[in-house]
């Protein structure tokens, strides 16, 4: 408007489990599953969805005024952002900093994916804590002269998959038990006590249950102790072989059984109420299940170290300013990012896993063979990468990146990137670090956050509650530009507002007295 060269790229992200879970209730309706049509009938069918929702998506911010360049309309599963997240990846991994490993990840049980940290909503529940007796085997009862252990828990279907249990090494009320032996309850197998500065002394009884195959903490000390790691739950959460007689159980009809069993045992010693806060899925809600899997991960500090001094030197400026230390604390404290997700919507991991001679291929284009021993029976990975991961390349594979585009020369990095405040470390974080990553250069200079839009009490809006204002309705009933002025009137950065239909009336109310001036 002022006469300058700027560029308002539209587009849209995928929204990986988003939109497959949305496709999937769709399915649901009609009594089918994904794996009933199959995975690339399945595709089609979020394709139709996708492409329907991106017309409708435009089509609001076609109304609203919006002074994008729609010529330059992008998608992220478009051919050249699709190019793009290959060429980032491959050379991420060649230089190491793609790596695939075993750890404790975030589970949906119902999406049936691996879940980041930022894809986890916590929620305060009262839950309880159980305390169940670990008898000793009958030379360590002799030489410690106790019977049994008290272990204090909240999961006690787990304990099917314990390993040992540990104790404080400065704890002196257990020094004498370590090294000596304890029988899993239920499972009548001997495991071992040891000493970890991991065991907190004022929890429970400080004595802790090792399950390596379900808890973060626990699969960090069986790492220091050597220790086996044992799985009990299928990918649905229902309880695997390893849990022998609770085979085929949901986890929580597990608990329940195994806590009955366990007192007809004698070896429950007591229930208390227990609040605590627990993970769920961000996308459906389920209660998230900690589990060891083999997924693909980033080393995100090196990254991070650049994307902090950008901000720490003045290169990159974030408004509101109580932001920065947000910024600041989340990125000093960051851990490696989990970018595989077991789903079929998204970008497939331009990795091909060698039959022959096990190794693995990484490469934008697709082999025609295996680059170590050149055999042909080679197959893609099957999982895609996060959808963020996509997300974070829009600064530059919207311009023609990797290539050396007019575009990119004369765009990038761009003057202002505005977005709301809650995708901070989703998305403006990852665009900072992969930015300077593939570019060398700042993707923006200046992050300017803008609040939420909550209901008239104030609360999120959700589909789920019904409490949300459909932009083309608005229009319809008040005009656009009473909606236009009930968004921007009284919005501050960072601060959320309350819109509802007494705002939007006042603001069609004042809209009417302009247009008759």
């Amino acid at each position: 408007m002022k006469g300058e060269p700027t560029l308002w790229l539209p587009g849209a992200d995928h929204a990986g489990i988003a939109t497959q879970v949305v496709v999937e209730q769709e399915l649901a309706k009609q009594g089918l599953t994904k794996n009933d049509i199959g995975r690339e009938k399945f595709l089609k069918v979020i394709w139709e969805w996708a492409n329907k929702s991106r017309r409708n998506i435009n089509s609001q911010h076609q109304m609203l005024g919006t002074s994008s360049d729609w010529t330059r309309d992008h998608f992220t599963l478009d051919e050249g952002p699709s190019r793009a997240v290959r060429t980032a990846f491959v050379r991420l991994y060649n230089k190491g900093l793609i790596y695939r490993g075993e750890r404790i990840i975030n589970w949906c049980p119902r999406c049936q994916t691996a879940l980041s940290d930022l894809e986890v909503d916590y929620k305060s529940i009262t839950g309880h804590l159980y305390y169940v007796r670990y008898p000793l085997t009958a030379d360590s009862s002799q030489l410690a002269a106790l019977k049994f252990v008290t272990v204090a828990t909240t999961r006690p279907e787990t304990l099917l998959g314990d390993t040992a249990v540990a104790v404080n090494p400065k704890d002196r009320r257990y020094e004498n038990l370590v090294g000596k032996d304890v029988i899993l309850p239920l499972v009548n197998k001997k495991i071992p006590i040891i000493a970890d500065d991991a065991v907190d002394l004022s929890f429970g009884t400080g004595v802790l249950k090792i399950t390596p195959a379900h808890d973060p903490t626990d699969f960090e000390v069986a790492e220091r102790h050597n220790l086996p790691s044992v799985n009990i739950m299928n990918l649905d959460a229902t309880m695997n072989e390893n849990a022998g007689p609770y085979v085929n159980l949901e986890r929580f009809v597990c608990r329940d059984k195994v806590v009955a069993d366990l007192k007809d045992k004698g070896l429950l010693e007591k229930i208390e109420p227990y609040p605590h806060s627990v993970g769920h899925c961000n996308r459906c809600q389920t209660m998230i299940e900690p589990k060891a899997s083999r997924q693909w991960f980033i080393r995100t500090r090196p990254l991070a170290e650049a994307a902090i001094k950008a901000v720490k030197e003045g290169d990159i400026t974030i408004i509101p300013e109580r932001f920065t230390k947000v910024y600041f604390d989340w990125m000093g404290n960051i851990r490696d990012w989990c970018i595989s997700r077991q789903l079929w919507w998204g970008h497939r991991i331009p990795v091909w896993h060698c039959q022959d001679c096990s190794k693995l291929t990484a490469s934008v284009d697709e082999p025609l063979a295996c680059e170590h021993c050149g055999s042909n029976q080679i197959v893609q990975d099957p999982d895609v990468l996060d959808t963020w991961f996509s997300s974070g390349l829009w600064t530059h594979s919207t311009l023609g990146w990797p290539d050396d585009t007019d575009d990119i020369r004369y765009f990038y990095p761009t003057s202002v990137m505005e977005t709301g405040y809650d995708i901070l470390f989703f998305w403006v974080a990852r665009m900072i670090m992969m930015g300077l990553e593939d570019t060398g250069e700042i993707p923006f200079h200046t992050v300017y956050l803008h609040g939420l839009l909550r209901d008239e009490n104030g609360e999120k809006m959700s589909k789920l509650r019904g409490n949300v204002i459909n932009p083309t309705e608005a229009i319809s009933e008040y005009g656009v530009d009473a909606l236009r002025f009930a968004l921007i009137i009284g919005s501050s950065p960072g601060n959320d507002i309350n819109l509802g239909q007494g705002r939007l009336k006042s603001s069609r109310n004042f809209a009417n007295k302009l247009w008759n001036a």
